[in-house]
């Protein structure tokens, strides 16, 4: 069997791969979320969130050994490029000022969830590199611009690196249950005055003075995860999530099924904080929950929204309440999502986080590899310049 050939194939409903085949597949990976289970990525395409009317006509990728699945990736032909927060408008406004077409191009990613970990499924090093060769030359068959993969984890980074796809690096910002010291091993922290007092003066202070506005404004949270999320909640929940897009000016990227299948396929994935005041639901945040290869719990913020404006609510919700439940629960890294450096004063620390490109064109695609050159020495003193403003105690 070892030696028999490998079979690509490409699906376009996620429905017809085999859920168990699927996430057993991404159980041995090295860095396995929740956010590319089968229940997931089913549930987005499913549910209207990512269709070819969206943008995100699925194309998912499998590499077969006999009857077996040997490797799979969520594959997406994409007619623009919103909801993947690894920007190339620019690559796409060149092409289209040449005369040339940069849409449909393909996108190996998670829609909407700029999450990183394992994207390339596959049961070892070689069997991952078959993959994406099959994906480059899959694109350049179908006459496609290009291929991206986002966010992916350092085995897919190395894999698209010796394929000869150019990378790109971008900067997140994720705490750690970790108290920093000089020498010997940091324990978790206890609470969350311990971690306060990890911080420095200012920060330290300037925290205490924004959960204090909360407080006294009388707003006060609760939280609930899994199947004690109720209807009503989710409910309520979707109302402040699709107004906060909406009062930036875009339709919510996700549809209320979403949720409702989220709650009845995967509730163990997400953790629900609720604002009340008077008795009185007015803002509320989402939190995924997974938990990395060695079995540690991870936490990711995701959503927020508000119906009433309250002054620093918005840390309350998205940061603080989500640190103290994983201090209490002893989960080991709270990842805070794309951009945002004002994360940093709330002890969320940069990150760099990867993704992949290749281009058709010979031409655009050395234009672009010199642009990452010089992106890429801007990010790396970008990095250096956050290491210096650390929110931490010296």
């Amino acid at each position: 069997m070892a030696g028999a050939s490998l079979e690509f194939r490409i699906v376009d409903d996620p429905l017809q791969i085999d859920a168990s085949a699927w996430n057993t597949l991404l159980a041995r990976q090295a860095a396995p979320g929740p956010f590319m289970r089968h229940e997931y990525l089913s549930a987005l395409h499913a549910s209207g969130s990512a269709t070819a009317q969206t943008g995100w006509a699925p194309a998912f990728a499998t590499l077969w050994r006999a009857h077996e699945l040997v490797a799979a990736c969520p594959l997406y032909l994409k007619s623009h490029s919103y909801g993947e927060y690894v920007f190339d408008w620019a690559w796409a406004n060149a092409y289209e000022q040449h005369g040339l077409r940069y849409y449909p191009k393909a996108l190996v990613a998670v829609p909407f969830t700029p999450v990183p970990g394992t994207r390339l499924l596959a049961v070892d090093p070689p069997t991952r590199q078959a993959l994406i060769r099959s994906l480059v030359a899959w694109a350049a068959d179908n006459e496609l611009s290009s291929l991206h993969l986002l966010f992916g984890d350092d085995e897919d980074i190395a894999a698209c690196e010796a394929a000869g796809l150019m990378l790109r690096h971008t900067v997140q910002f994720h705490w750690e249950n970790q108290q920093p010291v000089a020498k010997g091993p940091a324990g978790p922290y206890r609470h969350f005055d311990d971690f306060l007092a990890a911080l420095n003066q200012e920060k330290r202070k300037k925290i205490r003075q924004e959960r204090r506005k909360v407080a006294e404004s009388g707003v006060r949270f609760r939280w609930a995860r899994g199947t004690d999320i109720r209807d009503a909640d989710w409910d309520f929940f979707y109302r402040c999530y699709a107004r906060t897009y909406r009062e930036h000016g875009n339709p919510p990227y996700l549809t209320r099924d979403f949720f409702h299948r989220m709650a009845s396929s995967l509730p163990d994935a997400w953790l629900l904080f609720v604002a009340e005041r008077e008795g009185r639901a007015m803002a509320c945040s989402l939190i995924g929950l997974g938990a990395d290869a060695d079995g540690r719990g991870v936490a990711y913020g995701r959503y927020w929204g508000a119906l009433e404006r309250v002054d620093c609510l918005h840390f309350e919700a998205c940061y603080y309440q989500p640190i103290e439940w994983c201090i209490a629960h002893q989960i080991h890294r709270f990842e805070g999502g794309a951009q945002g450096e004002h994360k940093m004063a709330r002890a969320l620390m940069p990150v760099k986080t990867t993704s992949a490109h290749w281009l058709a064109h010979p031409a655009f695609a050395d234009a672009v590899e010199r642009f990452l050159a010089r992106e890429d020495e801007g990010v790396s003193a970008y990095l250096s310049e956050l290491g210096e403003r650390s929110p931490f105690r010296a």
